[in-house]
């Protein structure tokens, strides 16, 4: 190939310094489909070309946590104080499931200053592709119940119940449809107990945006035309604290604290205070893990009631729990409480 300036070149000087193609002859085509061709540089004032990909996307929301129920607002500072004690009894709880998918829950227990034993049967079955779940219960009251819910098929965020009992020593029967719908920001729940007086009604709603809390809850009696049950609710919840206010028929006011310190330590307090009364009721609870297998509890109330938990996983699916409730007001004159649970898991 020639010099710029030959014939069959095909990159010559242009006017203005830019890269130019000349066709001298027609035998310079071919040259023309040389790879110093396909590259001349693009026009200066010709914009790049920008990918897709690289440009800045506009940043999207967060969705809202689903509230809880309001019978669960609370919840984790009343299991700081309940879970992990079993002062005066000894219980056992058995949790199995089948090939097929469906679970058994067998628990007894027998309490130390009565010796009455009590003891319950329940099984279930999970029917995912519907949204089912059916529901089976026994216990030694003689007492059958039935239960069948559906979740998320009528209505996304919506679950329907349907539970019965029957009682075939007193042929007593009773029926009860729940329905509870959330999605983000609310939680709404309404129960409808059928009764032979006049059906009674429960209803409840928890709206909750950026933390806070509110709730209502309330039970109307059709019989008596009345409300029975009227509770108000307020508190606030982010991801290691939470706050919780109520006051139940006007009457009854409470409070309580949860904050979990660390990784391995938690703690709550709570607050009652009931009007006409000059006594406020206050405790104190905490719970620490020793290691991944084990924790303590202990907590304490106004009244000088001291009790302490002890869990121990001995093995995947074997759980150990050790209680006792000493009266610290009395300690020389007896009346403590033991508590022994095993819990069985397979």
């Amino acid at each position: 190939m020639g010099g710029p300036g030959s014939p069959g070149s095909c990159g010559t000087p242009a006017a203005g310094g830019r890269t130019g193609v000349s066709f001298t002859s027609p035998s310079s085509a071919q040259s023309c489909s040389s790879a110093v061709c396909r590259t001349t540089a693009p026009p200066r004032d010709r914009p790049e070309p920008t990918c897709p990909d690289d440009r800045p996307q506009p940043a999207q929301a967060a969705p809202m946590a689903i509230p809880p129920a309001y019978v669960d607002l609370g919840k984790p500072a009343r299991d700081i104080f309940n879970k992990g004690y079993g002062f005066g009894l000894v219980k056992l709880d058995v949790k199995t499931k089948s090939a097929s998918g469906v679970e058994f829950t067998t628990s007894g227990s027998s309490n130390t200053d009565t010796g009455k034993v009590n003891g319950s049967l329940e099984t279930k079955y999970k029917w995912a592709e519907y949204g089912l779940t059916f529901t089976e219960k026994w216990n030694t009251d003689n007492t059958l119940g039935t239960e069948i819910a559906i979740e998320d098929q009528l209505a996304k965020g919506l679950k329907v119940t349907f539970d019965t009992t029957f009682s075939p020593n007193t042929g007593k029967k009773s029926g009860k449809i729940k329905s509870a719908y959330k999605r983000e920001c609310i939680n709404l729940g309404c129960d409808v107990d059928f009764d032979f007086a006049g059906p009674a009604v429960h209803g409840s709603a928890v709206f909750g945006y950026e933390g806070w809390l509110a709730g209502y809850q309330m039970t109307f009696d059709t019989a008596k035309s009345k409300l029975t049950r009227n509770n108000f609710s307020v508190g606030y919840k982010t991801g290691d604290f939470q706050l919780h206010t109520n006051v139940n028929d006007g009457s009854e006011f409470g409070g309580s604290i949860y904050q979990k310190v660390s990784e391995s330590l938690e703690t709550a307090i709570n607050l009652a205070w009931t009007a006409g009364s000059n006594s406020t009721r206050f405790g104190f609870a905490a719970k620490y893990k020793l290691d991944p297998t084990a924790s303590l509890s202990a907590k304490v109330n106004n009244s000088s009631l001291i009790g302490v938990g002890y869990t121990q996983t001995l093995r995947p699916g074997v759980k150990l729990t050790l209680s006792a409730l000493i009266d610290g007001k009395s300690i020389n004159a007896g009346g403590h409480k033991l508590g022994l649970g095993l819990e069985l898991e397979a």
